[in-house]
C-alpha cells in the first residue's frame, strides 16, 4: 500500500485560510445580492437569462454526446448515442429560437414536478410517523405540493416571470449566506 500523495491537514488550518478569505465571502454575497435584486426587479429577463443558460448547456452536452456517437466501437451503441445527442440539441435550438416557448414548457414542467414531489414529501413523512419531526416532512411537502398547484393554476401566464422569480430568489439567497458566512469567519 502507498503512502498518501498529501497529508491532511489540520482543521485549524483550513479555519485561518477561510478566516483570511473573509472578505473575499462578503463581496461575492453582496454582488450575489445585487444581481438577485436585478433579476428580482425584472424577471422576464431573469427567466429568457435561464432559458438561454439552459438552452447552452443542452447544445453542449449535444454535441459532447454526437461526438461520443462516433467515438463508439459498435453500431449499436452510436445508434444509442446519436439520437440522444441530436435530441439535446434540438431542444436547445428550439429554446434559442423561441425562449418564451421554452419557458413556458419548463414552468409547467416545474409545476408538474414540484406537484410530484410534494406528495412523494407527504407520504413519505406518513410513512414515518413513528419517527420525531415527520410533521415537518408532511408540512414541507404540503407547501411543495401547494407551489405546484398555484405555478399549474397560473400556468401559461406566470411563465413569464415565473423562471426568473426562482432564480432570483436563489441569488439572493446564496447571496446572503456568503454575507454570513464572512462575516463568521471575520467575527472568529
Amino acid at each position: 500500500m502507498s503512502a498518501p500523495l498529501s497529508t491532511p491537514r489540520p482543521s485549524r488550518l483550513r479555519l485561518a485560510e477561510l478566516r483570511d478569505k473573509w472578505g473575499w465571502f462578503v463581496g461575492l454575497g453582496a454582488a450575489l445580492v445585487v444581481v438577485g435584486a436585478i433579476a428580482l426587479v425584472n424577471t422576464l429577463a431573469a427567466t429568457i437569462a435561464s432559458i438561454y443558460t439552459i438552452a447552452f448547456l443542452m447544445l453542449l452536452a449535444g454535441a459532447i454526446q454526437i461526438v461520443q456517437a462516433f467515438g463508439m466501437k459498435s453500431w449499436s451503441n452510436f445508434f444509442l448515442w446519436l439520437p440522444a445527442g441530436v435530441v439535446y440539441a434540438l431542444g436547445a435550438v428550439f429554446a434559442l429560437l423561441d425562449p418564451i416557448l421554452a419557458s413556458t414548457v419548463l414552468t409547467l414542467l416545474l409545476a408538474a414536478a414540484l406537484a410530484a414531489g410534494g406528495v412523494i414529501r407527504i407520504a413519505a413523512g406518513l410513512g414515518e410517523r413513528d419517527h420525531q419531526g415527520w410533521g415537518w416532512v408532511v408540512f414541507s411537502g404540503a407547501l411543495t405540493l401547494l407551489a405546484g398547484i398555484v405555478i399549474a393554476l397560473g400556468w401559461p401566464v406566470n411563465s413569464l416571470w415565473v423562471l426568473g422569480l426562482f432564480l432570483a430568489v436563489d441569488l439572493l439567497m446564496q447571496g446572503w449566506a456568503m454575507i454570513a458566512l464572512g462575516l463568521a469567519l471575520r467575527r472568529r
